[in-house]
């Protein structure tokens, strides 16, 4: 074969090779690629793993320092002056209500009480005499308008026959006119004398020995009183925890004597934060106990303040507690329980499930067995690897414990095996 047919037919052999490449290729593009088996599409699902949500025990119940204190203290003062007589009790004795501390000297008392019933006796002697003075007075001022009535109506007939006589020339003028000025003296007279007789009668001249005798009574009832004070009492029961006084020791109005103590009920009282008081409020009782004297007792929650003490910044507990056996000591330090063993069982998810964006935290809820829902929870306590859930997810759903921080919500998800 000659050199020219030998490239012509390479020539041909490329051109015949390149248009079967061609067409390989263009067949291949216009080809459909088959469908996928199921085992490759579940395949590309997130593979997780689940846990039933359960209560757990978070911790133990929480306690609040608190300070057993008397339901009263009662501060006892002296209300006369004097010197002391005698003491009847000591400190630390336990008293009755109305049972005598101590006695004050009533000498002093007894002597102005004396003068005061003088002072009662002569202002009452004072009224018998002017009463009867006043009774007189009247009288005489009665009888004198009686002659005086009596006088006038003689005088006036009189006059009336002495007018006759004039008119007849029997009497003169003079004597006539003497006559009728006697009538009208009387008639003055017996006017002066009615009106005497009304002032006695309307005015009350007693009026200001009423008012010393009145006087003199109040003072000698304050005196008895007073005398009545000069034992000195205990206000309230309980225990004498201050007696400051010693025979002989002179004692003013308003002196600090004595302070008692109340110690049945008692009081357990607590200043708590706002997250304590919260776990408390609504309760009507609550467990506390004295380290080292006493189990756990129940109280009755007296009062929980419902906004923050103004110095203390703090809310004020108090509990009742019955203690007729005076175990209970003021100023001994108490623990209140705010919380119960039963409290302290809980909705918990693992500490690792929680999934933390910006301020918020999720979890995620496996939904239908194949779906990651999404779901915004409230976290309270932390216990080592376990948080407690207030709100979001409850008891008993499918928690995805593995693989969540790649999740979407209403993802799909496959179990691992």
């Amino acid at each position: 074969m000659s050199s020219t047919r030998k490239h012509t037919w390479k020539a041909s052999s490329v051109v015949i090779s390149a248009f079967v490449i061609s067409t390989a290729l263009l067949a291949g593009c216009s080809v459909q690629p088959e469908a996928q088996p199921a085992a490759a599409a579940e395949s590309q699902l997130k593979t997780v793993k689940t846990a039933s949500i359960e209560k757990k025990k978070i911790g133990d119940p929480l306690e609040q320092v608190a300070d057993v204190s008397a339901s009263v203290q009662m501060d006892v003062v002296s209300k006369v002056s004097g010197d002391v007589l005698q003491l009847q009790k000591k400190r630390g004795d336990y008293v009755e209500k109305d049972e005598v501390l101590f006695r004050i000297d009533p000498t002093d008392l007894q002597i102005q009480k004396e003068k005061a019933q003088i002072a009662v006796s002569g202002t009452r002697q004072q009224m018998e005499k002017a009463r009867k003075d006043l009774a007189d007075s009247k009288q005489d001022v009665r009888d004198g308008i009686a002659k005086l009535e009596a006088a006038l109506n003689d005088t006036d007939k009189n006059y009336s026959k002495l007018r006759n006589d004039y008119d007849l020339g029997l009497v003169t003028k003079i004597q006539l006119e003497q006559t009728e000025t006697q009538v009208n003296n009387l008639k003055r007279d017996l006017e002066g004398a009615k009106r005497k007789l009304q002032t006695l009668e309307s005015t009350n001249s007693l009026s200001q020995l009423e008012q010393g005798l009145e006087t003199a009574n109040v003072s000698l009832r304050e005196l008895d009183r007073s005398l009545n004070y000069t034992e000195v009492k205990a206000t309230v029961s309980g225990v004498l925890t201050d007696l400051p006084v010693e025979v002989g020791m002179t004692l003013n109005p308003g002196s600090h004597t004595a302070t008692i103590q109340q110690l049945d009920p008692v009081k357990i009282k607590a200043e708590l934060t706002e997250e304590a008081a919260a776990l408390v409020r609504g309760k009507p009782e609550l467990n506390f106990y004295v380290p080292g004297v006493t189990d756990r007792i129940k109280a009755k929650v007296s009062y929980l303040a419902d906004v923050l003490g103004a110095q203390s910044k703090s809310y004020a507990l108090e509990l009742e507690v019955p203690n007729p056996d005076r175990k209970l000591k003021p100023g001994t330090k108490a623990q209140i329980l705010l919380t119960e063993e039963q409290d302290q069982v809980v909705v918990t998810v693992p500490s690792l499930s929680v999934v933390r964006e910006g301020g918020d935290t999720y979890v995620f809820v496996l939904n239908g067995g194949d779906t990651a829902e999404k779901r915004k929870v409230q976290l309270g306590r932390l216990n080592e690897t376990i948080q407690e859930v207030l709100s979001g997810v409850k008891e008993g759903e499918q928690l995805i414990v593995s693989g969540q921080n790649q999740l979407k919500d209403k993802e799909k998800v496959q179990l691992a095996k």
